[in-house]
């Protein structure tokens, strides 16, 4: 993963894979018949390791703000993951270069997400929140989180978000988002 990091995927090749792993050629042939495969594989890997779905059941008992954060804490909590940032770097250079590769990476990526998508599918049909676009709920509030806790840290290199910052990027994330998706809720007797 720190070649492709370092270099990128167009970038990176064989013989270098193979001297900083202390082995020949031939023996990342035999494990890897390809670059492409051997990039697989890593990023198989680290979709293990970092792209777990955050899972919060929804519970119609318990208050949405309460459950929100801590689903988001979860989704903040993988952001700062450094192996994510890694893939992140390399996936947002194959995206520019490469549109098949990066159909792919970004459909793994998307995997990811559907522990946000199932609670907020589970309150809307509830009736504790008004989402007439499901699709654009979890972009919207993902787009909130990622403005602080991803973008700086991946382009900019930023330092990660300090407790105080998470917990000021949680509590106003989940405030903005269900003070306004919540209005019409409200007028419907479900708070």
């Amino acid at each position: 993963m720190a070649e492709f990091a370092k270099r990128g995927f167009a970038g990176t090749n064989m013989d270098q894979l193979a001297s900083n792993a202390e082995v020949s050629k031939r023996t990342v042939y035999n494990h890897f018949p390809s670059k492409d495969v051997l990039f697989d594989a890593i990023l198989d890997e680290l979709y293990a390791r970092c792209l777990v779905p955050p899972v919060v059941p929804y519970d119609p008992q318990r208050p949405l703000r309460e459950q929100l954060i801590q689903l988001l804490a979860l989704k903040l909590k993988r952001l700062s993951d450094p192996s994510f940032l890694s893939i992140s770097r390399v996936a947002i250079v194959e995206v520019i270069t490469s549109p098949d590769r990066a159909r792919t990476i970004l459909a793994r990526m998307k995997e990811g997400e559907d522990g946000l998508e199932h609670w907020l599918r589970a309150a809307n049909k509830d009736g504790r929140l008004q989402l007439p676009d499901l699709e654009f709920a979890v972009n919207q509030i993902e787009g909130m989180l990622n403005g602080f806790a991803l973008w700086p840290q991946l382009i900019l290199g930023a330092p990660p978000l300090t407790k105080r910052e998470q917990t000021q990027v949680l509590e106003t994330t989940a405030d903005m988002f269900l003070n306004f998706h919540t209005q019409s809720a409200r007028h419907s007797g479900k708070p």
